[in-house]
């Protein structure tokens, strides 16, 4: 079985978000890192390289494949700040219909800027995504 990728680090998520360049996002990322620290009680962890994550999960699929993942998280990229706060996010349909402009992937939330959205909408997406971990999965 192949073994996850994406792990936890020693790196210090506060100092990689302080070595973003672009000044807005450095901003939104300490912003989305308050709200995820205060959704979840813990506290920031890099996960590889790119992406700040909160708690952990132990998760097991049909096919005999488990691990540990972050319970939500955010990733700065290029153009777009990626929020990873749950496996299917158009379950989530109702709450995105309210939140702005933004794009989604099966599992992510992408925005441009928190300017974008309604940040009390944010914060029910993100607490949405972490009883749904809580509900389907053994939370650490």
């Amino acid at each position: 079985m192949a073994e996850n990728k994406t792990k936890p680090t020693k790196v210090s998520a506060a100092k990689y978000i302080d070595a973003l360049e672009d000044p807005q996002q450095k901003k939104d990322c300490k912003q989305l890192s308050k709200m995820m620290r205060a959704a979840t009680g813990e506290r920031a962890v890099m996960w590889g390289p790119s992406i700040v994550g909160f708690g952990t999960y132990h998760y097991k699929y049909a096919s005999g494949h488990e691990g540990d993942i972050m319970i939500v998280g955010f990733a700065p990229r290029k153009n777009q700040i990626s929020l990873y706060l749950t496996c299917d996010i158009q379950q989530m349909a109702p709450l995105l219909e309210k939140l702005g402009k933004h794009k989604t992937g099966k599992g992510c939330l992408y925005i441009k800027r928190l300017a974008d959205v309604d940040l009390e909408v944010l914060e029910q997406l993100i607490q949405r995504g972490i009883e749904e971990v809580e509900q389907k999965h053994s939370v650490k």
